[in-house]
């Protein structure tokens, strides 16, 4: 099955269920989905920052602070973040630590977003189709980046918050 014929699960504002649709319908119809976001940090408290493929259906070539994807139907956030931190970056990390839940509306990307952290110092294996490439960052270097560079606003926001709340792991 391509992405587009996945089963995404539907919410309202409060993130409580309300349908299943297509990939292809919710990016259609703009609906309000759920998604994981798993920040790797290096043991000296870079974080991992990825470059988007072309292809993306949303955001392509942008840069991106978090590994992750859309819960799938019948999938916890927990189950879809492993998932997709496999799938993207080669990545088993033991222990993600659950740092909040997130809601993110820029007009063009509405989702429920649980947010992760956990570490992880290589090596990574990117997902050719997802991830064009990536690196550990000095994470007070990454604002200015993002100045410069298009990043995804929902990933911004997440950094924003993280710094805000000082979430960052002990390096």
């Amino acid at each position: 099955m391509n992405s587009r014929q996945e089963i995404i699960t539907i919410v309202d504002r409060e993130n409580k269920e309300i349908d299943q649709v297509t990939r292809a319908e919710m990016r259609a119809r703009n609906l309000i989905h759920q998604a994981t976001y798993i920040l790797v940090f290096n043991s000296l408290g870079e974080l991992f920052v990825q470059k988007r493929t072309e292809s993306k259906d949303i955001y392509p070539g942008y840069y991106e602070i978090a590994a992750g994807g859309i819960v799938l139907a019948g999938e916890s956030y927990e189950l879809s973040a492993r998932r997709e931190l496999t799938e993207e970056l080669g990545v088993q990390c033991k222990e993600l630590i659950h740092l909040f839940d997130h809601f993110h509306d820029d007009g063009k990307n509405r989702v429920w977003g649980r947010i992760f952290s956990c570490t992880h110092d290589g090596p990574m294996q990117l997902q050719k189709e997802e991830v064009e490439s990536g690196e550990f960052m000095k994470v007070e270097n990454i604002p200015a980046m993002a100045r410069k560079h298009p990043f995804c606003p929902d990933g911004i926001d997440v950094l924003n918050r993280v710094l805000a709340d000082n979430l960052m792991p002990d390096s």
